[in-house]
């Protein structure tokens, strides 16, 4: 009979702990663009809804998983100018403020929740970047050093902060339209299917090369901004 080594037990608790819907980083504060999406009729069912976070999480795989993983490799090298060119080069190729603010207070958050549970000398130091200014500190950075830090997998830590983007739109669209909580699960779960196909495409992809051209989530960030009513921060 076949059984789960301790090592492999606490490894998967550390991955369930840092994907945890309700991690205290601030994420129930934004849509990803879900808010706008909704209010200009480009998500106004189900079908579009699962589009659009599908669309959502394909683009957040071409930038943000890009710099994770270069982040985590870089990381378990204790390369702290690694982890901090690809934070940067990441938010380079963020278009718009609030998207940058989603990313870099739910990054800081991340990595100040991080050093509270247990030391890495490399996390302090990213820490004392951003307070520096020497880098923005964005959440998939954030992800790939809490992962490297405990030797877990990079795929581990891409299909975290993937179903932590999808998992984000789904909560936001549940309070924003007539959906079910079922229903959300049934999306979460289709999307959740290709997150390894998505690896794969990313996997190669060099920091230069990072790119995700989307231009509809540009123009609902700007829509956002100007908005009258919102409930969300993005």
């Amino acid at each position: 009979m076949a059984t789960t080594t301790g090592r492999d037990a606490v490894e998967l608790m550390r991955v369930l702990q840092f994907g945890d819907s309700t991690l205290p980083v601030g994420a129930f504060s934004f849509s990803n663009g879900v808010e706008s999406a909704i209010q200009t009729g480009i998500v106004r069912d189900l079908e579009s809804l699962k589009g659009f976070v599908l669309a959502a999480a394909w683009q957040s795989a071409q930038l943000d998983g890009v710099a994770l993983l270069a982040a985590h490799r870089a990381a378990l090298r204790h390369d702290l100018e690694g982890v901090i060119e690809a934070d940067n080069a990441l938010m380079l190729r963020r278009v718009g403020d609030e998207q940058r603010l989603m990313s870099t207070r739910m990054g800081k958050k991340l990595a100040q929740l991080g050093s509270g549970l247990f030391d890495d000398e490399l996390l302090v130091g990213w820490l004392a970047a951003i307070a520096d200014g020497r880098t923005p500190g964005s959440f998939p950075v954030a992800h790939g050093l809490m992962f490297a830090a405990h030797a877990l997998p990079e795929e581990d830590a891409f299909a975290v902060h993937q179903y932590g983007v999808t998992q984000m739109m789904l909560g936001a669209a549940l309070r924003l339209m007539r959906v079910d909580h079922l229903q959300t699960q049934k999306i979460l779960f289709d999307i959740s299917a290709g997150v390894h196909d998505l690896y794969v495409q990313v996997r190669d992809v060099e920091l230069d090369e990072m790119t995700g051209f989307a231009p509809v989530f540009d123009v609902l960030v700007a829509h956002h901004v100007g908005a009258h009513v919102r409930m969300f921060m993005n």
